[in-house]
């Protein structure tokens, strides 16, 4: 399953510079710290976990590779179909191949046919040249578009065709992975025994222009497989990977060793044990190499074990001498490939047990897609898109394979496997391939502060809560309302799905005998938030001069001139406009003022939604409704009558999900303290404003600040 990723990892840019602002006091864990703002993507992981638009197959993809902005696709698949669609919808028949735009997602026009005249062919590795012009494919088949090959081939990218001048002969049984290394060989790893009928057990090499057989020689033992295979970058090693027992006559080896370019012969070579699972240079005789990924920071492995608490991780060697190993990472559940992209090693398994690692406990689920340092396996880092294990009558593994590839001047991170559904996007329908891309990084955190609580302290206000977490931002930033004002100050914590510590920040800013109430948001650097907590309130000691009331809307509708007899009073959005005309209404109920005190301020707050059109440059007017409404009856035909009267208006409401607040005359919502009042939001322009109803989490919000006579 090699794709030449050693050969294109360096060419990932440096990350840029982190942002730091001064912030307000945590506590987590116990212990009171400060922490610099937070920065989206979290470094070092720069590749986002916001899944892109990408086609899909209707079975396994067990095989990838790149090469100038095209994606390679293979395994045992019969069609193709865009994202999203159901099985067997606007498909298109493939035969166990597909090739897509990086950037795109969506297929070229390259068509390979893969076929075998009894059983089920499939395509398990697929493998780029150096110089991008040529395509190897290894697996399970007797022909390619109807060119007779046994089990590899080689394909020229250019024409999308067959290259009749290779040909590697008879190979014995399935190849599983390839590598076409700079040294002109084309190496092999399988369930084979020969190679044009000359001993190759399990690896070979031949000459990646002609096909014809290598003097390289690594025999491993005759049961089990080889996996993968890949020359080291400056061509003096092979790395041979899988679940191979035994090596050049060395029966105690099992499934990991290094070998010479030239010969063959074992410079380094794991022992196979069965006690085990976490020693330096030993195996378990049940753990089996799956990937591997080789560029200038070391060889990076992945493993399968079979039975309890058998080596499932990861694995770093470190580049020449003795190939001394780096570190392991011991975490549960199967890893089937690895990947390093900007100096952080990617990973598909089916994780479900860090706790070796000091990371996330026993889930009783799966985390299909991690990330950690290529110099230091702990901490995980903050990344965690994730699928599902995939359908009934698979091994259920979910993703397979990985491959990164550069389109228009973004990066791109490719992932293929069994998997059905994107369970960290709502459970997407999305089968066989996924992709994520080095920017933007576009969605909220997965959630925010939850817990809030409030109360008096002899410095002011305390407030405390649970922190959220994001799937690519370890670090989120907490913006604190209060009376739905923000506060200057915002805390930053730092946290993952499996530990989310207790934020803590003390609020100096306030008055005696005065009501406030808080409501908490969390947002990465980019701008992404998620809707704020429910409010908390708390009411100061001492004798109050001023005091602040939130009110949402108790009812809202807007009506359309181009639908007089509709009504829209359950839609989740409001819309303002013109011509053609849409108007918009809201109720709130205004409480009475507190003793001693008259109204001071009032102001309304809206807030954009995500749609492409709902920002405006228009002028928008808070009106005062003299007819009657009803949010369930109200149409543009039985539309109340508006007061002359403009309470307050919105101006330059361009942006999308954001909050837009209009001051409103106080002189003018005295008379209706203790009742309820009706506006209206009109427009003198052509230009429609959609904001979010009461139905969303976003509700139409009157805030009243009351004072001292």
């Amino acid at each position: 399953m090699n794709r030449h990723k050693h050969r294109r990892s360096r060419k990932w840019g440096a990350l840029g510079a982190a942002l730091t602002v001064a912030s307000g006091t945590l506590v987590a864990a116990g212990v009171t710290y400060s922490s610099p703002e937070a920065e989206a993507l979290t470094p070092p992981v720069a590749m986002t976990a916001d899944d892109l638009a990408t086609w899909q197959t209707n079975g396994v993809v067990w095989s990838m590779a790149e090469s100038n902005g095209v994606v390679f696709a293979g395994g045992t698949f019969s069609a193709i179909r865009p994202p999203g669609a159901a099985a067997g919808t606007d498909e298109q028949q493939v035969a166990n191949f597909a090739a897509f735009d990086a950037a795109t997602g969506e297929p070229t026009d390259c068509r390979l046919d893969f076929a075998i005249g009894s059983g089920t062919a499939t395509v398990r590795a697929l493998a780029v040249s150096p110089d991008g012009g040529t395509l190897y494919a290894g697996g399970e088949f007797a022909s390619v578009n109807g060119v007779s090959r046994s089990r590899v081939a080689a394909i020229d990218i250019a024409s999308c065709s067959v290259k009749t001048g290779f040909n590697a002969g008879g190979v014995s049984a399935r190849v599983y992975g390839l590598d076409a290394a700079a040294s002109g060989r084309l190496y092999m790893a399988g369930d084979f025994r020969t190679v044009r009928g000359q001993s190759r057990v399990k690896f070979a090499a031949v000459n990646a222009s002609t096909g014809a057989l290598d003097s390289w020689k690594a025999n491993a033992g005759p049961d089990r497989a080889g996996r993968v295979i890949e020359e080291t970058p400056n061509g003096q090693h092979v790395v041979l990977g899988g679940d191979f027992n035994g090596l050049n006559g060395d029966s105690g080896v099992h499934g990991l060793a290094v070998v010479r370019a030239d010969t063959g012969s074992t410079v380094r070579a794991y022992k196979g044990v069965s006690d085990k699972d976490d020693n330096p240079y030993e195996l378990h005789w049940n753990s089996l190499v799956k990937g591997i990924h080789i560029d200038e920071t070391g060889i990076y492995t992945a493993h399968e074990g079979h039975g309890g608490r058998v080596f499932d991780g990861r694995l770093a060697m470190n580049l020449g001498g003795s190939f001394t190993e780096r570190w392991r990472d011991t975490c549960l559940g199967a890893t089937q490939d690895v990947t390093v992209y900007k100096d952080v090693l990617y990973s598909v398994s089916h994780a479900h047990n860090c706790s070796s690692m000091g990371q996330f406990p026993e889930l009783n689920e799966r985390q299909h897609m991690l990330a950690e340092s290529v110099d230091n396996p702990r901490p995980l880092l903050s990344w965690f898109p994730d699928t599902d294990d995939g359908p009934s009558g698979t091994e259920q593994i979910g993703p397979r394979v990985m491959v990164t590839s550069a389109s228009g001047g973004k990066d791109y991170l490719w992932i293929g496997g069994e998997f059905t559904r994107i369970q960290s996007n709502g459970n997407k329908k999305q089968q066989g391939l996924v992709r994520f891309a080095s920017t933007p990084d576009s969605r909220e955190p997965v959630e925010g502060a939850t817990g809030v609580t409030a109360a008096n302290v002899n410095a002011g206000v305390r407030l405390r809560w649970q922190a959220g977490w994001d799937r690519d931002d370890s670090r989120l930033t907490y913006t604190i309302y209060r009376n739905g004002e923000p506060l200057e100050t915002r805390p930053t914590l730092d946290s993952t799905f499996w530990t989310l510590p207790q934020g803590s920040f003390t609020d100096t800013g306030v008055k005696p005998g005065t009501t406030y109430s808080y409501r908490i948001a969390a947002s990465d650097a980019a701008g992404n938030t998620t809707a704020k907590s429910e409010a908390v309130t708390v009411t100061t000691p001492g004798t109050p001069t001023e005091t602040t009331v939130e009110r949402t809307a108790t009812a809202d509708a807007y009506v359309n001139g181009a639908a007089v007899n509709a009504n829209y009073g359950t839609h989740n959005i409001l819309l303002v406009r013109e011509t053609s005309p849409y108007l918009s209404y809201l109720r709130f109920s205004l409480p009475q003022a507190p003793s001693g005190m008259t109204l001071k301020s009032a102001k309304l707050t809206l807030r954009t939604t995500g749609d492409s059109s709902a920002g405006t440059t228009d002028t928008v007017s808070v009106q005062p409704v003299t007819g009657s409404w009803s949010e369930s009856e109200v149409t543009y035909a039985s539309r109340p009558e508006l007061s002359s009267t403009v309470l307050g208006e919105f101006t330059g409401a361009t942006e999308l999900n954001t909050d837009y607040t209009a001051p409103l005359s106080a002189a003018e919502l005295t008379g209706s303290l203790g009742d309820t009042v009706d506006v209206a939001l009109t427009s003198d322009g052509t230009d429609a404003w959609w904001v979010r109803a009461r139905e969303t989490s976003y509700d139409p919000k009157l805030t009243l600040t009351f004072g001292a006579d």
